[in-house]
């Protein structure tokens, strides 16, 4: 399947499903997590299908899609469990700024998870949607890092089996922060390389360079809006979102505001390696100009003597001297022991 782009959707009719973003091949994978303090059921969904029974269960369903790519899926989804066209064009479009959208009965967050790999921070769009009694999760592609949740609520750890599906989407948003802070040690760890090797820097520490100051910037882009959407779910009213969740957010959020210090401190670092090197750079460049200055200096008087000597006048002073030459080269000797020592008086070497 060739990437859908932005632009091939110019025209169509709002809430249009089409895939934007990178393309995917493989096949869209549901799994279904149903529990309750006493109960517990994990499914591998063969067919879209097999999620509508849990609309009205009276238990927590956790169902998470891994691959927005089929609109097909994306459509049965919506139209059973009754979510605007216009939610279900958001969840293909892997370029949603993240932001969180209250409805009647269902609430909407977008998201992006961060992985570090080969030196590269990975974005991946994440779709949340709370429920009464159901929280979907879509991803762009199979893997995550969700596995101590799904670990917690098959071995009944902790609160998870005992609240609600807000609750169950809080660890899930609390799992993506977290994992924030293991990129951004990574991310340090590059910048701390780069750092030592700026004193005398090759073109490969002004690549990473750039490399580096273009995902921090990529990483602010992703997370400042988190700042906003963890808000709007603290400050919400919604009944799907209790009081008791709203401390656990509080949490989040805090972790949120200390990911974005420390991505400004790297911002920060950088652009002050940037200027060590430009510095770096105009300083060699001087001591190049000055090594020049003063060997151009040091041949200005000797060029005027040659020049004056190299006229072709029948009658010049020590032209027929048997001692002229010598007496020259020792006149021009003195020049060049005289401007040594005076620039080196004046510290100019």
């Amino acid at each position: 399947m060739a990437a859908s782009v932005r632009s091939g959707k110019a025209g169509l009719p709002p809430g249009t499903l089409m895939h934007i973003g990178e393309a995917k091949e493989h096949t869209p994978k549901i799994s279904i997590i149903d529990y309750n303090p006493t109960h517990f059921q994990e499914k591998i969904a063969q067919r879209v299908e097999e999620c509508f029974p849990f609309r009205r269960k009276k238990s927590i369903t956790w169902i998470n899609i891994d691959g927005v790519h089929d609109s097909n899926i994306i459509k049965d989804i919506g139209k059973h469990f009754g979510f605007h066209y216009l939610l279900l064009e958001d969840i293909m479009n892997n370029e949603q700024r993240p932001k969180i959208e209250t409805f009647e009965d269902h609430i909407f967050i977008v998201l992006k998870m961060l992985n570090y790999e080969q030196k590269e921070v990975v974005t991946e769009q994440i779709s949340i949607i709370i429920g009464k009694n159901f929280v979907i999760s879509f991803q762009e592609t199979e893997g995550d890092i969700f596995d101590p949740i799904r670990k917690r609520i098959r071995e009944n750890k902790g609160k998870l089996r005992k609240r609600g599906p807000d609750y169950l989407a809080y660890s899930l948003i609390d799992a993506i922060v977290d994992h924030y802070f293991a990129v951004l040690e990574k991310l340090e760890e590059e910048i701390e390389e780069v750092e030592e090797s700026i004193t005398r820097p090759t073109a490969e520490t002004i690549k990473n360079m750039h490399l580096l100051k273009r995902q921090t910037i990529s990483l602010q882009r992703s997370i400042w809006p988190l700042r906003e959407v963890v808000s709007g779910m603290i400050r919400s009213e919604s009944a799907l979102l209790k009081k008791t969740t709203a401390i656990y957010l509080r949490d989040v959020y805090d972790h949120t505001i200390q990911v974005m210090d420390t991505i400004e401190t790297f911002r920060d670092i950088l652009s002050g390696m940037m200027e060590v090197y430009l510095f770096s750079v105009s300083n060699k460049t001087n001591e190049i100009m000055k090594v020049l200055t003063i060997i151009g200096t040091i041949f200005i008087p000797l060029t005027f003597i040659t020049g004056v000597y190299g006229m072709n006048f029948d009658f010049m002073p020590a032209l027929t001297w048997e001692y002229g030459y010598y007496a020259v080269m020792m006149g021009m000797l003195s020049i060049i022991i005289f401007l040594l020592l005076y620039f080196r008086k004046r510290r100019w070497i």
